[in-house]
C-alpha cells in the first residue's frame, strides 16, 4: 500500500496532536510551541485554546470530552462540556510528571498515558525515570504501569483492547502489552522496529499507522510492514477523521496533511 498526502496548509511551529470531534464534525490539534490548539472545520482554521499549556497529544474520552497531555503545565487535563478545564494528573508520589506527551482512553474510561521528559530540564525534572501512566475510571488514582522505557511516546489500543502497543522513541521500536482484565499491562514484546517512532492510531483490520524517520509507515497486525504514506517533511502524529473515518490527518512538523485510504480506522 502506497499512499501520498495532500498538503491543507503550513507555516505552524511544530504541529501534534490531531483528533477528530465526529459530533462536531471538526479536527483539533497541537501547536506545542506556539501553546494553542487549533481547529480546522469546513476548509476554515482557528483558534480552539490559547495558551493550551504547550499541548501535545489529545483524545476523546468515553463521554465525548477532550483529554490533553500538556508539555507546559506537566500534567494531563480534561475539558468538560462546560468548558472548565480540570487537571487528571500531575503528579506521582508527590513528584511532577517529565511532560506528558501522548494519550489515549479506554472504553471503560481509564486514561493512559506516555510521560517522556521533552517538555522539561533536566534540571527540573522530579521523577528520575520515563513511565507509562493510567489514571483509574473507578479509583481516579494514578497507577504506574512500566518504566522500562527510555522515551515512550505514541501508544494505541487493539480494537478489542486486549493489547496495548506503546513507541520507544529511542530505542526505535513499538512494543505490544497484553492488557489484563485489571487494566495493568504484562507480557511485553517487541512488536516492529521503526526508525525514531512517534505517535501511531490503528485501524479496523488491526493494522497500526506509525508517524516514523521519513513516512508513515503503515504495519498488519503481525508486525510485517505493509505500506506507507510519503511525505515532504518528518510526520509527528495522525488521525482517522471525517464521517466514514477513512481520511487520515497527519501534523508533520510545520504542515498538516491528509490522505484517503480504504479500511476506517478506530
Amino acid at each position: 500500500m502506497k499512499f501520498t498526502a495532500d498538503k491543507i496548509a503550513g507555516d505552524f511551529q511544530f504541529l501534534e496532536g490531531p483528533v477528530w470531534i465526529p459530533n462536531r464534525d471538526e479536527l483539533l490539534f497541537s501547536d506545542i510551541h506556539a501553546s494553542k490548539i487549533y481547529r480546522y472545520k469546513d476548509g476554515r482554521f482557528d483558534v480552539f485554546r490559547h495558551p493550551s499549556g504547550q499541548a501535545n497529544g489529545n483524545t476523546l474520552d468515553a463521554a465525548g470530552r477532550l483529554v490533553t497531555c500538556e508539555h507546559e503545565n506537566r500534567r494531563v487535563s480534561r475539558t468538560e462540556q462546560t468548558g472548565r478545564i480540570v487537571a487528571l494528573a500531575s503528579h506521582y508520589e508527590g513528584k511532577r510528571l517529565n511532560s506528558p506527551n501522548d494519550v489515549v482512553c479506554r472504553s471503560d474510561g481509564s486514561v493512559y498515558f506516555s510521560d517522556p521528559p521533552y517538555g522539561v530540564k533536566e534540571e527540573d525534572r522530579d521523577l528520575d525515570f520515563q513511565g507509562v501512566f493510567r489514571v483509574s475510571a473507578h479509583s481516579k488514582t494514578l497507577e504506574l504501569l512500566t518504566r522500562d522505557f527510555v522515551k515512550p511516546n505514541g501508544l494505541a489500543f487493539s480494537v478489542d483492547e486486549k493489547l496495548l502497543y506503546i513507541a520507544d522513541t529511542e530505542r526505535g521500536h513499538v512494543r505490544v502489552f497484553d492488557v489484563n482484565r485489571d487494566g495493568s499491562i504484562g507480557n511485553s514484546r517487541i512488536f516492529c522496529n521503526v526508525e525514531r517512532p512517534d505517535g501511531f492510531r490503528i485501524d479496523l483490520e488491526g493494522r497500526l499507522y506509525i508517524c516514523a524517520m521519513k513516512a508513515v509507515e503503515i504495519f498488519e497486525p503481525t508486525g510485517s510492514k505493509v505500506g506507507e504514506i510519503a511525505l515532504p517533511e518528518r510526520p509527528a502524529n495522525l488521525a482517522f477523521g471525517d464521517s466514514d473515518r477513512r481520511t487520515v490527518y497527519i501534523c508533520a512538523r510545520t504542515g498538516l496533511y491528509r490522505t484517503r485510504v480504504t479500511v476506517a480506522g478506530k
